[in-house]
């Protein structure tokens, strides 16, 4: 990720990351991006979607861990990203145990 795109979330970090620090936040900006995606208002998702694009939102997606989507969340940004057919989405993340 662009230096300039970690700048740019922290108002978004300073928000959706409460339990830290904006600029601990932005340390992970996958996570900020993830969290965003996951319980942001329309206008901040608006925001977001303009500052990184749809590749890194694919991107995040795609790479997403167990937990940082709910159900709902997960269905819309794979429709809205064309990363699937409709009644055709991936399943969530699940946590794997060794």
């Amino acid at each position: 990720m662009r230096p300039i795109e970690a700048e740019v979330l922290k108002p978004l970090a300073s928000k959706y990351i409460w339990w830290n620090t904006p600029e601990e936040a932005v340390g992970m900006p996958e996570r900020v991006i993830a969290q965003v995606m996951n319980i942001g208002d329309y206008a901040d998702v608006q925001v977001l979607a303009t500052m990184v694009g749809d590749e890194v939102l694919r991107e995040v997606l795609t790479h997403a861990e167990a937990g940082q989507f709910n159900a709902r969340s997960w269905t819309y940004w794979h429709y809205r990203l064309g990363l699937a057919e409709i009644d055709n989405v991936p399943a969530l993340p699940k946590r794997k145990f060794a």
